[in-house]
């Protein structure tokens, strides 16, 4: 069944990419051997892993980021042509058995030693160097390595490159095998593994560019200037405003529209019970009277060494350009993977005392990696950055349930727990970071993380900037009234739980019904100009109740990158990002 699925798989890439791609080959017979090996790629784009197993005539195991696997429909075909899923940020003995396994039982297994798609200076190809692990792997599993450069499948994330029949080119180039080196120390033939890997990477690409005679455009470029429009698209340019405007509006609404039926049947696995209202009653009797920063208080500190129970340790950031905290979050759920805060810092060179952006993303974010990039961005222009595993996503997703699934449903009562735990978690770790010189922080928050980050700022002061772009800001919209909500306003009303009831919890959970104690200048609100979920009415009705906050409009949906983008060169048009050099 596999062997069926798989089969399949690959013809189904074989006939797409046969319609639009021209493969050119050098050393072929290299990755035609029949016992087990180790291939070890570039990588320029998403399309790599295909268009590599095309000319290999065996079946390639990928190793894949995970957070392509949490995606139903892509997850089921990464699986049917024997991917498997690997965490990009931290060792995963799961992923590593597995790739032992499988090149000891005689398969390939194929893996991208940059841990990410790189261009330019990032990339291996120009001297960057190799991150551990490919030596690792094949000296457990005693195979060797064949490396393997590829070159102009960035083209594809251009849209005119998918035209049927214009067969883009594609340079693929496999050395010789790398042998393990038995006869030397384990970490000496480590070490000589990854320098004859960094040289055939090297002379593969210097062979490709001399055998077919590159020219600059032909060389990797990041996906973002791939998929620009050239200035001299004129028909595309001088097109009809209004038409770009009306195709703009029906394809947003399109991809809204499909997330927010995907939404609300996750939403059907989620029913409320008899005793909802009940529940619902108790809880908002315990907490109405409290003020924000009651609700949202830091844990108290115990011991003598001013150290809590539950707080983010630091420490280890001082060994690592990329460093993952966990720690136990003060607020404690019925889902044990959900009660472990999670962090990924990425700091700068002189991070101690240098400011901080907290990434805050959007509800069922598919992958971080985007942030990542961001990430390294501000880590250019002297940030440190914090992208935050926001409650019941990623790391902190219980077993049969998909990424972010919990966050949202109709039990209003751990909707709400979520947002405390995701505020109270972000609070730890800027008082954590405090205690390393760090006393001012950015916030770059999307959808569901700008609701969080929104809250943040009602107990927070010391920010330069919170940019909350298509942030749920009014939680009687969010329930009574957004396309994604329509299960969850027929789980209430089955419940018989009303407006009236649900209404005593806005002063904690709904910005628009609070007031920030940070100074309203510093806050930027980014609206879709196509947005139902967020709609633009409701943000630039918190703009106008946070005298001083600036809105910025976008022409997109909920969904789309195009707000990152923007958001990011206003923030810098602002000054707020105050570069040391360089710029995003």
């Amino acid at each position: 069944m596999k062997t069926a699925k798989y089969h399949a798989g690959k013809l189904l890439v074989r006939f797409v990419f046969g319609c639009v791609a021209r493969i050119h080959l050098i050393g072929r017979e290299n990755a035609t051997c029949a016992d087990g090996f180790l291939l070890a790629s570039n990588h320029i784009s998403h399309f790599d892993p295909f268009l590599i197993s095309l000319p290999v005539r065996r079946k390639i195991d990928w190793m894949t980021m995970a957070e392509f696997f949490r995606l139903p429909a892509l997850g089921f075909f990464l699986r049917s042509i024997g991917a498997f899923p690997a965490e990009r940020d931290r060792a995963d003995l799961k992923t590593i058995r597995a790739a032992i396994n499988r090149l000891r039982t005689g398969r390939i297994v194929g893996l991208f030693p940059e841990g990410g798609i790189r261009d330019g200076a990032r990339s291996l190809l120009e001297g960057a160097p190799l991150r551990p692990g490919a030596a690792t792997l094949a000296q457990i599993a005693d195979v060797p390595v064949v490396p393997c450069v590829i070159l102009g499948t960035d083209r594809f994330y251009s849209k005119k490159q998918w035209l049927p029949f214009r067969r883009t080119p594609v340079w693929i180039a496999f050395g010789k095998p790398i042998s393990r080196f038995p006869e030397l120390q384990k970490s000496q033939a480590r070490e000589r593994i990854e320098s004859e890997l960094a040289a055939a990477f090297k002379n593969l690409y210097a062979e490709l560019r001399e055998e077919f005679r590159l020219t600059t455009d032909d060389l990797p470029h990041s996906p973002r200037e791939r998929s620009e429009v050239p200035r001299d698209a004129a028909p595309l340019e001088t097109a009809d405003p209004s038409v770009r405007s009306k195709v703009r509006r029906v394809r947003t609404t399109a991809v809204d529209s499909l997330l927010c039926a995907s939404i609300n049947w996750l939403h059907r696995r989620h029913p409320l019970n008899g005793h909802s209202r009940q529940e619902m009653e108790r809880y908002l009797t315990a907490c109405e009277r409290l003020s924000p920063q009651e609700y949202y208080v830091l844990p108290q500190v115990i011991g003598g060494n001013g150290a809590s129970d539950s707080t983010p340790a630091v420490n280890g950031m001082y060994d690592s350009r990329m460093a993952t905290l966990s720690w136990r979050s003060p607020i404690e759920t019925a889902f044990a993977a959900n009660n472990t805060a999670r962090v990924d810092f990425l700091r700068t060179d002189a991070w101690t005392g240098a400011p901080t952006v907290f990434l805050l993303h959007a509800l069922m974010s598919s992958s971080p990696t985007g942030y990542y990039r961001w990430a390294e961005r501000f880590n250019e222009l002297g940030w440190n950055a914090c992208f935050v595993h926001l409650p019941y996503h990623f790391s902190r997703v219980p077993t049969g349930y998909w990424n972010g699934e919990l966050a949202i449903t109709p039990d209003l009562i751990r909707n709400a727990e979520g947002l405390r735990q995701g505020v109270i978690e972000l609070r730890q770790i800027m008082e954590s970071l405090r205690g390393h010189g760090c006393h001012e922080f950015g916030v770059l928050a999307t959808s569901y993380g700008g609701w969080v980050g929104a809250l943040l700022t009602l107990v927070e002061s010391d920010f330069r900037f919170v940019a909350l772009m298509s942030p749920i800001v009014n939680v009687e919209h969010a329930i009574w009234h957004s396309p994604a909500a329509r299960r969850i306003r027929r789980e209430l009303v089955q419940a018989n739980v009303g407006r009236a009831l649900v209404e005593r919890h806005f002063h904690l959970s709904s910005p628009l019904h609070g007031r920030p104690v940070c100074d309203p200048t510093r806050i930027l609100f980014v609206t879709g100009e196509f947005d139902s979920i967020a709609p633009p009415a409701e943000i630039e009705a918190i703009h106008q109740t946070w005298h001083g906050s600036e809105l910025l409009h976008v022409r997109q949906g909920h969904f789309g990158h195009r707000m990152m983008r923007e958001t990011i060169a206003h923030l810098k048009h602002r000054g707020d990002l105050l570069p040391r050099s360089g710029g995003l």
